[in-house]
């Protein structure tokens, strides 16, 4: 089980540059020397898997006594463990070394209007169960408790007890407030702003719970496992029942002054549409006419008759109804407005379309060729590979750094509610 102190946020002993030898700066200062030390052998064990001893000297440019010390303090601990010996090679640095992946477990769930999502995994990086449940809830409390009643469904279908769960990252719409204690800008999803929402969740998952953006977790899953590897500024864009966009900006999470930066759907649309007055109130004017309840509202607008929902339209459209046609160009030109004006300020080399609107089939590239029409260099568009589980994983990322930041850093503080980089 991880040791219960907490970790000390990115910009700390992780951005000082990497190991120091005694006599280097931080001379005198013991026990951050080690920690230091031993995160950068931890680092490399998690990048490159089983390593030996020779192999961390070279990789971590450090000396051979003091790989030798800090293996035997991280196996002491149990954070790392012998994975075998590689063959060929005599002497004792044939032995390999690997994180321990069973240090601790993190889990990470995707709170949304009409799924909630969730995986748990082990601090390799396995995932040992996933899964979701349908949500049937009105209100803040009854959202919560399938919530937490699937992260029950979780730690039992993987055997790991709830104590060994260290780090919990929930994803959800909107942005945490640290003055109020609370979300903001969560109008899609009804009382969840109150400030018990969180008080509630923080008693059910414990103080290591962390809270962001949805779409700020997604960004962070393209960028390592999606069409975001290797692109330098990129944007996602999540198409749903509600809007939102994250951005990436030098391969770095860009949040912010006040974390609002992707909050989209706030964006005014000039006057043009008609748009719900109180939905745009609730959750802003763009989310209102662009979410799944907006080309709903555009279809019976444009005379499509019967129970419309939006994947209906989407349908409809794709077996050619002209009716419905015409509400999925509208939400074509509204999505291809709201791209070209990120496009505009960040100048991405890539835009990728999540959510169950931004993945329809040819919706892409209706919105594509509203965007020749707009920008003189549009940028590409591409439609995520990692569908609803963007969420998800981008979150299991974001716990696993954590949880071995706060068992390397002995000592430090950690702002549990949001930051990754």
């Amino acid at each position: 089980m991880i040791n219960s102190a907490l970790a000390s946020p990115p910009g700390t002993v992780a951005a000082t540059g990497g190991p120091v030898e005694a006599g280097g700066v931080v001379a005198g200062r013991p026990q951050l020397l080690r920690a230091m030390n031993e995160e950068s052998l931890v680092n490399a064990l998690r990048r490159s898997g089983p390593l030996m001893r020779a192999d961390l000297t070279r990789v971590c440019g450090l000396s051979k006594p003091t790989v030798g010390l800090g293996l035997a303090n991280l196996e002491r601990d149990g954070l790392v463990r012998l994975a075998g010996r590689r063959r060929g090679v005599r002497g004792p640095s044939a032995v390999l070394y690997e994180v321990n992946p069973e240090a601790g477990f993190v889990l990470a769930v995707d709170v949304g209007r009409e799924f909630v999502r969730g995986a748990l995994a082990d601090l390799g990086g396995t995932v040992r169960s996933r899964g979701h449940r349908s949500v049937h809830a009105a209100r803040s409390r009854g959202l919560l408790s399938e919530l937490i009643g699937l992260a029950a469904e979780l730690a039992q279908e993987a055997g790991v007890s709830r104590e060994a769960v260290t780090d919990v990252v929930v994803g959800s719409p909107g942005v945490y407030d640290h003055r109020r204690d609370a979300l903001i800008l969560a109008g899609g999803l009804p009382g969840w702003g109150h400030a018990s929402v969180v008080t509630d969740m923080r008693r059910a998952f414990g103080p290591n719970m962390v809270l962001e953006n949805d779409i700020n977790l997604a960004a962070l899953a393209e960028r390592d496992h999606g069409h975001g590897r290797g692109v330098d500024t990129f944007v996602p864009i999540s198409v749903g029942t509600g809007i939102g966009m994250g951005l990436v900006l030098a391969g770095r999470l860009h949040k912010g002054a006040h974390g609002l930066a992707g909050e989209i759907g706030f964006l005014p649309l000039g006057g043009e549409g008609p748009v719900d007055a109180s939905d745009a109130r609730r959750r802003g004017t763009l989310e209102a006419a662009a979410s799944a309840a907006g080309v709903v509202r555009a279809a019976h607008r444009h005379g499509m008759s019967g129970r419309v929902s939006a994947r209906r339209v989407f349908e409809a459209a794709a077996a050619g109804d002209k009716t419905a046609a015409a509400a999925v160009a509208e939400e074509a030109g509204l999505v291809a407005r709201a791209v070209a004006a990120a496009s505009l300020v960040a100048d991405p080399d890539l835009v990728v379309l999540g959510g169950g609107i931004g993945s329809a089939p040819g919706f892409a590239e209706a919105v594509a060729a509203e965007l020749r029409l707009l920008l003189p260099t549009p940028p590409d568009l591409r439609v995520s590979a990692l569908g609803g589980e963007a969420t998800v994983e981008g979150g299991l990322r974001l716990g696993i750094d954590r949880a071995w930041r706060r068992v390397l850093d002995r000592g430090a503080t950690v702002n549990n509610h949001g930051g990754p980089g």
